[in-house]
C-alpha cells in the first residue's frame, strides 16, 4: 500500500452495525478515515466514522454516497440481507440483488480509487458458502457466489495493484443470528459443534479484516479466510 500524508480511507457497505460497525471502529482506531453506506446506523456510532444511508442494490444512490471519495485503500462489502420467504423467486432475487450484484457494483464503482491507492476488497462469504440451507437458499445462494466473485476479482483486479479477499464468518453473536441463540436447544447444539467451543463476536471478524487489508497481508489474494472456531471441519 502507498504512503499517504493524509489517513488511508476505507468504505464499508453496511458499516453501521454489526460486524461492519466493529471493522469500522477498529480501523478508526488504527488511524484510518472510514466511510460506512448502508441502510441503517446504531443510534451510538461514533463519530469518527462518517455514515451514508444508502441502499447498495441503488446504483445511483451508491454513486452519490461515494461521490465526494479520493483514493481508496480498503473496501469492506459487509451489507447483506437474510429473509423469511427466499423459496419465492422475487424474494430469492431481491436477495442476490444486494449480496451479490452490490458486491459487484460498488467494486466497480470504487476500482479506480482503489488502484490509485494501492488497495484491497474485503468480501463477505460464510459458513453457508459451504453448506446447503433449508431455509435461506437466496443466503446460502449468495455467499456461495462470493466465493466466486471474490477470485474473479482477485484475478481481474491484480494489476491494477488491488488484492481481493474475503472472509467467512461462522456463528457469530450479531442481530442477525439473534433467532439462533434466542433458541436454547438450537443455540446448545450450534455451540456443541464449534471446536473452539463458543460463538465468534464480531471483533473476531473485525480483527481478521484488520489483517487482510494490512501490509501485512501484501501477498495474500483470492483467499477465502474462514472465521468459525472450526465449524465447516467438525
Amino acid at each position: 500500500m502507498p504512503t499517504f500524508t493524509t489517513p488511508p480511507l476505507a468504505v464499508i457497505t453496511g458499516g453501521g452495525t454489526g460486524i461492519g460497525r466493529a471493522v469500522a471502529e477498529l480501523l478508526a482506531g488504527r488511524g484510518w478515515s472510514i466511510r460506512a453506506i448502508g441502510l441503517d446506523a446504531d443510534a451510538d456510532l461514533p463519530a469518527s466514522i462518517s455514515f451514508r444511508r444508502c441502499d447498495v442494490s441503488d446504483d445511483t444512490a451508491l454513486t452519490e454516497a461515494l461521490a465526494d471519495l479520493g483514493p481508496v485503500s480498503a473496501l469492506v462489502t459487509c451489507a447483506a440481507v437474510l429473509r423469511d420467504d427466499e423459496w419465492i423467486p422475487a424474494s430469492f432475487d431481491r436477495v442476490l440483488g444486494i449480496n451479490v450484484t452490490g458486491v459487484l457494483a460498488v467494486a466497480e464503482l470504487l476500482r479506480p480509487r482503489l488502484a490509485e491507492a494501492g488497495g484491497s476488497v474485503v468480501n463477505f462469504a460464510s459458513m453457508w458458502s459451504y453448506f446447503g440451507s433449508l431455509n435461506s437458499p437466496a443466503y446460502a445462494a449468495s455467499k456461495g457466489a462470493i466465493v466466486a466473485l471474490t477470485r474473479s476479482q482477485a484475478v481481474a483486479y491484480a494489476e491494477e495493484g488491488i488484492r481481493v479477499n474475503a472472509v467467512a464468518p461462522g456463528w457469530i453473536a450479531t442481530p442477525m443470528s439473534r433467532r439462533a441463540r434466542d433458541d436454547e436447544e438450537r443455540y446448545a447444539r450450534i455451540t456443541a459443534r464449534i471446536p473452539l467451543g463458543r460463538w465468534g463476536a464480531a471483533d473476531d471478524v473485525a480483527r481478521a479484516i484488520g489483517f487482510l487489508v494490512s501490509d501485512d497481508a501484501s501477498y495474500v489474494t483470492g483467499t477465502i479466510l474462514n472465521v468459525d472456531g472450526g465449524y465447516s471441519i467438525g
